[in-house]
């Protein structure tokens, strides 16, 4: 049973999304082209993970590229990937834990060696088992978040390097402002990376791949590709702003609902909690079974819009499980259709309109849609359409 709120992923998209950076990677010029780590973080950005990952994995086998490394967040999503069936590297960015460390071995997976401490805690435990494990090493050379400092390098690599154990197969790092960088920091980043990797010999970093490209990076700057890119927003179908491309993209993910009731509210009456929202003239509402619990930002009453009938609805506000909308000009009734994410008839509502209206990145939008949320997934097989859960 599939409640009124469900959203639709739709995997042809997906997969033309991940064929067209591979084309332009491809198609650029520069050689060799860079390898895809395609991130699938966050539930693939609330995409559903295991079904985006399992997708990718086949797109790969009909591209024109090697097969994708696949990124995710922790040792936990990791696990749920390979527990899915999916048998591609998966490269975990988040810090480690000491007592996650044994997923790492059971379930071949990838880490991020950050700091001396997780070198040394993955040094160990790959040493009790009488393995070596390879790693990616990650520099900071900005976001000050995870990753060794780029200029201490001479300080903090050598044990890393020297490590028994740990094979460094990659050497990556984060861009703090890759969309847009007022401050000049992405530049400075790219500087920083380029004198680590003109320091790989002498640091011991041989043989090794080099990965910089967010999904922003990836279109702005061709300098940052190296040996691979990570795109994320972009498999989804969303360029993330204010960047443009031609690129073309389809949005993976499509939000919908059906109208619950319609009432009149008059002049000077309220709506919603604390009275937020007052009538200045006769108005109709409707209400949609989809608010905050379903991962809509309270932001959005007087500054979002749904669609209804083809045209856009103002949203007026939004509780834990519904929100109205102001239908006063449209003919709707209880049952019609709504759409929140996606399109109806020749308009739609992108994640970035949603992004923009209440000041927050797409990837918020979308990794926000809510568990209770059922995804379905629809793909084409055989010229028909399949749709399942």
């Amino acid at each position: 049973m599939v409640r009124p709120t469900h959203a639709s992923v739709d995997l042809d998209a997906l997969v033309a999304n991940y064929h067209a950076v591979e084309h332009q990677l491809f198609t650029s010029g520069v050689n060799p082209a860079p390898r895809i780590i395609a991130v699938i973080k966050a539930n693939a950005y609330g995409h559903g993970a295991t079904r985006v990952g399992l997708a990718l994995e086949r797109a790969a086998s009909s591209g024109i590229g090697s097969a994708p490394i696949l990124a995710c967040a922790d040792i936990e999503e990791g696990i749920e990937l390979r527990q899915a069936g999916i048998a591609s590297q998966i490269l975990i960015f988040g810090a480690l834990g000491v007592s996650e460390l044994a997923g790492v071995f059971d379930h071949n997976l990838t880490p991020t060696v950050s700091s001396p401490s997780a070198a040394q805690a993955l040094e160990l435990a790959a040493a009790s088992r009488g393995v070596r494990l390879g790693v990616h090493l990650k520099i900071d050379t900005g976001m000050h978040r995870f990753g060794f400092r780029y200029d201490n390098l001479g300080a903090t690599l050598p044990p890393v390097v020297q490590a028994t154990h740990l094979d460094i197969e990659a050497v990556y790092t984060h861009f703090a402002t890759a969309e847009r960088d007022e401050c000049g920091l992405f530049n400075a980043q790219i500087s920083r990376f380029e004198r680590v990797r003109t320091d790989a010999q002498e640091l011991g970093l041989d043989n090794v791949l080099w990965h910089a490209a967010n999904s922003a990076a990836l279109l702005r700057d061709h300098r940052t590709w190296y040996d691979a890119v990570r795109p994320g927003l972009l498999l989804y179908g969303v360029v993330p702003p204010p960047i443009e491309t031609e690129l073309v993209l389809r949005p993976a993910m499509s939000l919908r609902s059906r109208l619950v009731a319609v009432k009149g509210l008059r002049p000077g009456e309220t709506a919603g909690y604390g009275a937020c929202f007052v009538a200045r003239r006769p108005m109709r509402v409707a209400v949609v079974p989809a608010g905050y619990a379903d991962g809509l930002d309270l932001r959005l009453a007087s500054r979002g819009s749904v669609l209804v009938g083809g045209r856009r609805a103002p949203i007026v506000t939004v509780s834990m499980d519904s929100m109205t909308i102001d239908v006063t000009d449209l003919p709707v009734n209880p049952g019609d259709d709504v759409v929140v994410l996606g399109r109806q008839g020749d308009r739609a509502i992108e994640v970035t309109d949603i992004a923009t209206a209440i000041n927050t990145v797409p990837h918020e939008i979308l990794c926000r849609i809510g568990t209770r949320i059922e995804r379905t997934y629809v793909q084409t097989i055989g010229g028909g359409q399949k749709s399942d859960a």
